[in-house]
């Protein structure tokens, strides 16, 4: 495999540093506070990445660690406005545009075109030309494994392709950024913070909480990657790429379909995946890895989850189900943003962009049922006129219908 060289000149481009930040950062980071103050001294702050970088001296700042619950709970490593610029340098130049090339179609996360959607209408397409066999499925899903990314391992994949040292030394720095003492400690505080919270609230379901607060791993030295940042979601892509490859060219299911931690591999024969699933246990030790609990055999009559969705065979047809959580997280989303706008407190415009958001995704399933009830039921208990409203025809397409209610 050929090194590429003379890399590095590229994150220190003036041009690229102001184009990621205003096309990318600026545009994408949630805490508008933060965007506001890097725009206060915006000319010497972007002079200020330049020299940093220039003088070859990174160090990232500590990273702001709290816990979300959306789609799930999970742990979360956020940035300063400088590092998530640098970050996002470092991961464009020197992992997507390196990597990209030698990656398979079937690797699907934090690709440009082959991203969750692309994953979605492949596998349904799949699954629909050969709805009339008996497909089984093997899903096997890795544990932890934004936590269980070894250091070394990382750094001998980038090395076989990388030659740059300039490239390979701040790559290293951002490795090892999980290795930081501060980060364990203010995570098990967070826990024990989070928990106290739990054991004091009136929820029924205390002892499930808890259980899954206690279960978020502490950074092993030596392992992780901070998840939240595209340096990880890049580290996650390419730290399989060559199992992708054992598997789409040796063991040659008649489909295969990775999203970072949860691979699809489909035939009509069991025992045939059966000894895929141990090949797949074999290489995973290698990489210092283990596929957890969920990890099965599936028949299509019976369905199986990937992406969002069930996809199960009725009447020797495709379904696609949405799954109950994000259902649940669809109607709770409506109903909290009808209740914000009724209040004043949610312009239409950011409504109508939130559904959407929801519909882009969920359009992918049969889902016209669970839309068309959930808006009904809270565009007419508010007597509201919400504009137009999207919906999805029949043929899966977004659609605007008029819509409008007494005040």
């Amino acid at each position: 495999m050929k090194r590429i060289d003379n890399l590095y000149h590229k994150i220190t481009d003036i041009k690229n540093i102001k184009e990621m930040y205003d096309k990318r950062i600026k545009i994408n980071t949630k805490n508008k506070v933060k965007i506001a103050r890097f725009d206060e001294h915006y000319v010497s702050n972007i002079v200020r990445i330049k020299e940093i970088l220039d003088n070859k001296n990174y160090k990232p700042y500590r990273y702001n660690i709290f816990l979300i619950r959306e789609p799930k709970l999970r742990l979360i490593m956020a940035q300063s406005v400088t590092d998530k610029i640098i970050n996002h340098l470092v991961s464009k130049y020197f992992l997507i545009d390196v990597f990209e090339p030698i990656l398979k179609e079937n690797n699907i996360a934090t690709r440009i075109g082959k991203g969750t959607h692309y994953g979605i209408k492949k596998l349904k397409k799949f699954l629909s030309k050969n709805i009339y066999k008996d497909l089984y499925i093997l899903k096997y899903d890795v544990k932890k494994y934004f936590f269980n990314l070894d250091h070394d391992i990382l750094k001998k994949i980038i090395r076989k392709k990388i030659k740059d040292v300039d490239a390979i030394k701040i790559l290293d720095t951002i490795i090892d950024s999980t290795n930081a003492e501060y980060i364990n400690k203010f995570i098990e505080r967070l826990k024990l913070k989070e928990i106290e919270k739990v054991k004091n609230s009136d929820s029924p379901n205390k002892n499930k909480l808890i259980d899954e607060i206690e279960s978020i791993p502490l950074c092993k030295k030596g392992s992780s990657a901070p998840i939240g940042n595209m340096s990880s979601q890049a580290f996650a892509v390419i730290y399989l790429h060559e199992i992708d490859s054992y598997i789409v060219d040796v063991l040659k299911p008649m489909f295969y379909i990775r999203y970072q931690d949860d691979g699809v591999l489909i035939s009509e024969d069991k025992e045939y995946l059966v000894k895929c699933l141990n090949e797949i246990n074999k290489l995973m030790i290698q990489y210092k890895l283990e596929l957890n609990n969920k990890t099965r055999i599936y028949k299509i009559d019976e369905g199986f989850e990937f992406l969002g969705f069930k996809y199960v065979r009725k009447n020797n047809k495709l379904v696609v189900k949405v799954k109950n959580q994000t259902k649940k997280r669809f109607k709770r989303k409506m109903k909290s943003i009808y209740k914000l706008h009724v209040n004043n407190k949610f312009n239409l415009k950011d409504l109508n962009q939130v559904k959407a958001s929801y519909f882009g995704h969920l359009k992918y399933g049969d889902t016209n049922n669970l839309i068309s009830v959930t808006l009904k039921r809270y565009e007419k208990e508010k007597y509201y006129d919400l504009g137009n409203k999207v919906v999805i025809d029949n043929n899966g397409e977004l659609k605007i219908v008029a819509f409008s209610q007494k005040k």
